[in-house]
């Protein structure tokens, strides 16, 4: 499973760094967290996860389209808490 993971990080960063013009430049974390789904509770929340880590990212203080300057909120708190 590692070298698939890390044969589609290589292609896909190639790929979208080709499109962006940005040769070389990372797409991607270093690393990934496996976890085996043992129910359904772990599923839904890894679904959650999926469903709200986007909106996360919007908010991230080291999300580059934001900068450092973002103060924390209730309503940021609590995605950070999810």
């Amino acid at each position: 499973m590692p070298e698939i993971v890390r044969q589609f990080k290589t292609f896909s960063a190639r790929r979208i760094n080709e499109h962006r013009g940005t040769t070389g430049k990372p797409v991607w974390q270093r690393n990934y967290y496996e976890h085996i789904i043992r129910d359904d509770a772990s599923l839904n929340r890894i679904r959650q996860y999926i469903l709200n880590n986007p909106i996360k990212w919007a908010l991230d203080k080291e999300n580059p389209v934001l900068g450092a300057g973002l103060e924390s909120t209730p309503a940021r708190d609590k995605l950070w808490r999810r």
